[in-house]
């Protein structure tokens, strides 16, 4: 036997396909996160230390135009510099509110920043004092303030204050610089990663695509090679059993023939016995002691037996092969015409038979007929000693269970119930099957036959039978018939 590769294997490969896939997606999904993320951090924080440098400057400008005004008014006694100092004082105090809401990343910059916002406090609060006492007509001390370098020196320390922060700010922005254009040069090399995995991945697509098309062609050559040789054999099969079929069909008819013939031939020296027998009985009665009219009496009744059995079996062996079209058979005019039929052996026996209404099936009229026939009359006749039998028919329609559904979805249930002897469930299989008795003939008459041809008229009809009893207790018959029927021939038992 050939062994299959795993290439050869469509399912096994582009499961493989798909992990390898998926697996290069995830990869470069993760790394290209990973790059925006970085990018989008390092942008981040350019633009919040842009904030913070632009925010200072901003401030920075101000301390200078408060700072210019309350010199040229100290020194000009000009209103018109007081102008620029209230704008730049108003301001300063919205300024330092937002620079007090800065956020520096780096953690040394918010102490630098609490002491320029305390420096800047200190100058605006020297500002405002000089120019407080110049309004107050006190230039004089004014100046003298200015003149001591008070605010000289404030200032002095802010613009150091100033430095220090700048310088620390675009130190630390030169650091983001340098990772954007890490994170850059990282994307491209996932860029190019990827498109060279991606390239990879389509090739061995493509290459694993073309190799299962071959594959697959090889495999249709081998099926249609296979189909063909199938196809032959096949041919061959069906031949020799059109063969076996004409064969079988021309040995039924022979046996047919046979069995017609057999009966005949088999009846014709029974009939003589029997006629011999009674001329016997007739003509020599006085001359033939008690032991010889035994002897005659138990001849005749053989011979009657045996003509029995002749026609049971002739009988049994005409189910299929005698057997009529199927067409609707209403089992309540059967029971009907078997009531009436077994009129005197009812009468006899006290026999009650009582019957639910049932349904028309489709089936072989005489078959159906015989069929209930003898499950009835066996229930008259295998009754117990002074009882009157106690006959009952029911009948259910029931779906399918799932071996039956491939016949039919819906079967008819029959069940033939009595009071009667009952037997062995033990026997509940042999009594279908011919010359089976479980009685002796002195005890209940017949051929062992009546229960054998059932079966085989239930088996003709695609049905089941079957039989539930407990000896001394009655039996139940049960019956199961396909709604849908075609008939089945059982030329062969």
């Amino acid at each position: 036997m050939r062994r299959i590769s795993w290439l050869e294997n469509t399912k096994i490969t582009w499961t493989l396909i798909s992990i390898i896939t998926l697996s290069v997606i995830v990869g470069n999904a993760v790394l290209t996160r990973n790059i925006i993320n970085k990018l989008s951090i390092t942008q981040s924080s350019l633009v919040n230390s842009g904030n913070v440098l632009n925010a200072l400057n901003d401030l920075h400008v101000l301390v200078l135009s408060a700072e210019t005004g309350q010199r040229g008014y100290l020194l000009t006694e000009d209103e018109t510099y007081l102008v620029p100092y209230t704008e730049a004082l108003n301001e300063l105090a919205m300024q330092l509110s937002s620079v007090a809401n800065l956020q520096p990343e780096l953690p040394e910059q918010e102490n630098r920043i609490a002491t320029l916002l305390t420096l800047i406090k200190d100058k605006m609060k020297e500002l405002k004092d000089t120019v407080d006492l110049a309004l107050s007509d006190k230039e004089s001390t004014a100046l003298k303030i200015v003149l001591t370098g008070r605010g000289k020196n404030i200032y002095a320390s802010i613009r150091e204050q100033f430095a220090e922060i700048v310088e620390a700010e675009e130190f630390f922005r030169l650091s983001l610089f340098a990772n954007l254009s890490s994170a850059e040069s990282e994307a491209r090399v996932t860029f190019v990663i990827s498109a060279i995995t991606s390239s990879l991945l389509l090739l061995g697509m493509v290459f694993l695509a073309i190799l299962n098309i071959r594959i697959d062609r090889q495999s249709r050559a081998r099926l249609e090679y296979q189909n063909e040789r199938l196809a032959e054999e096949v041919q061959a099969r069906t031949a020799e059993l059109d063969i076996y079929a004409e064969e079988l069909q021309r040995s039924n008819r022979e046996l047919e023939d046979f069995a017609f013939v057999a009966s005949h031939d088999l009846q014709e020296p029974l009939r003589k016995i029997r006629a011999f027998g009674d001329r016997l009985r007739s003509t020599y009665a006085n001359q033939i002691d008690a032991k010889g009219a035994d002897y005659i009496s138990r001849m005749h009744n053989a011979a009657e037996r045996m003509s029995d059995l002749i026609n049971d079996l002739l009988e049994f062996s005409r189910i299929t092969t005698r057997g009529k079209d199927f067409a609707e058979v209403d089992l309540n005019d059967t029971i009907a015409t078997i009531i009436d039929d077994l009129e005197i052996a009812i009468k006899e026996s006290n026999a009650q038979i009582i019957s639910c209404e049932l349904p028309t099936i489709d089936g072989d009229s005489s078959q159906i007929y015989q069929l209930l026939l003898n499950l009835i009359s066996n229930a008259v006749k295998f009754k117990k000693a002074d009882v009157a039998p106690l006959i009952t028919l029911n009948y259910e329609l029931v779906d399918a269970t799932p071996e039956q559904a491939l016949v039919s979805e819906k079967w008819h249930v029959l069940t033939i119930s009595d009071n009667g002897i009952g037997f062995a469930q033990e026997y509940a299989d042999k009594i279908f099957s011919p010359f089976q008795r479980l009685h002796s003939r002195e005890e209940y008459k017949g051929t062992g036959i009546g229960l054998a041809v059932c079966r085989r008229i239930v088996e003709r009809h695609r049905g089941e039978i079957s039989a539930l009893s407990v000896e001394g207790e009655g039996a139940k018959f049960i019956i199961k018939l396909p709604t849908i029927l075609t008939p089945l021939n059982l030329e062969r038992d």
